[in-house]
């Protein structure tokens, strides 16, 4: 099971699903259960709420997380006193979520739960380092749906991505927005020493000139208000450091201008970045381009061919076409037992 030898490696790693109804839930199970069988002492939570039996947007079937012996999780107060199964309570927060406190345990039997968990990136952050303390060797993290942000380096060390028939009945629709992202998770990262210069500025637009050690915040507080500054910023090569997210239009409007070429745009993490491929790829034939201070490591990749509609993809086929931009590994976890 070469992914999964891969993901005990690292002390926290998290589900992302491109869409509904992708097998996100069905990978993360498949993933505690394997951690479980090697050994591994797991600990789960998940962003918002996830692991409803019932998908509250499409009306279908949905699996439930499995917790086993051992295992620590951490849920709202209101889904915990709804486990299937017998728990120790090791911690409850002070902070409430919309479904109550958090609430920390370690499973003393085997059962499903409905995992709700904080609500942003930071609380999510703060409960994974909670968890480690406990004694645990690696925490899954299940993500909800539109929420890249726990895949954030800066909040899991690396990501396990589903993808698959709920995105579009197109293979070649699904592989588009499959390879976008994969795309944005090979993105450079800046070295070391640029990255130490950039990570603790306060949030706002940065003008960066690495050769004079010039790094001075442009007085906007958008990147859709540059024809508010006095002068041309873009006389002499620069780069440009974003703390908050990159958007398309604004890409879209800069891959326009005369100076595109060689400019260097910088944002944290590709959690931050909501430009389509057509976008971006242009903005990439003008001569531009876009960093990251922190890279992700993509795990694996999980397929789920089937659509809610009841739809079914040639499953080989889609691995096939996903396999030719990247050598992660690309799985059917239907299809494999011993992955």
């Amino acid at each position: 099971m070469p992914f999964i030898n891969e993901i005990k490696k690292y002390r926290s790693i998290a589900t992302i699903g491109l869409e509904k109804n992708v097998g996100k839930t069905e990978t993360m199970n498949y993933i505690l259960k394997r951690l479980k069988n090697i050994g591994v002492v797991v600990g789960t939570t998940s962003i918002g709420i996830d692991g409803e039996i019932t998908d509250i947007v499409t009306a279908t079937s949905k699996p439930e997380v499995t917790i086993f012996e051992g295992m620590l999780f951490a849920t709202s107060e209101k889904h915990y006193k709804k486990k299937k199964f017998q728990a120790e309570i090791l911690g409850v927060s002070e902070q409430s979520t919309a479904l109550g406190r958090l609430v920390i345990a370690r499973a003393i039997g085997e059962g499903t739960v409905l995992l709700s968990g904080p609500s942003n990136s930071s609380w999510v952050k703060k409960v994974i380092d909670e968890i480690l303390e406990k004694g645990v060797d690696t925490v899954i993290v299940d993500g909800a749906l539109s929420r890249l942000s726990v895949g954030s380096p800066i909040i899991t060390e690396g990501i396990v991505l589903s993808t698959g028939a709920a995105i579009s009945l197109n293979l070649n629709e699904i592989v588009k927005k499959t390879r976008h992202i994969i795309e944005l998770l090979k993105l450079d990262s800046l070295e070391n020493e640029k990255r130490n210069k950039l990570l603790n500025l306060e949030d706002g637009i940065y003008k960066v000139i690495w050769e004079k050690e010039i790094i001075e915040k442009l007085p906007i507080k958008s990147i859709l208000n540059f024809s508010q500054l006095e002068k041309n910023i873009f006389e002499e090569r620069c780069s440009l450091y974003i703390t908050g997210v990159l958007t398309e239009r604004f890409i879209d409007n800069l891959s326009k201008q005369s100076f595109v070429k060689y400019l260097e745009i910088i944002v944290k993490d590709f959690t931050k970045i909501f430009v389509s491929q057509e976008v971006l790829n242009k903005f990439f034939k003008r001569g531009g381009f876009l960093k990251v201070l922190f890279s992700t490591k993509l795990i694996a990749i999980t397929i789920n061919p089937i659509a809610p509609t009841g739809h079914i993809l040639n499953s080989k086929e889609l691995i096939k076409a996903i396999e030719k931009f990247t050598d992660i590994p690309v799985v059917n976890l239907r299809e494999e037992t011993d992955v």
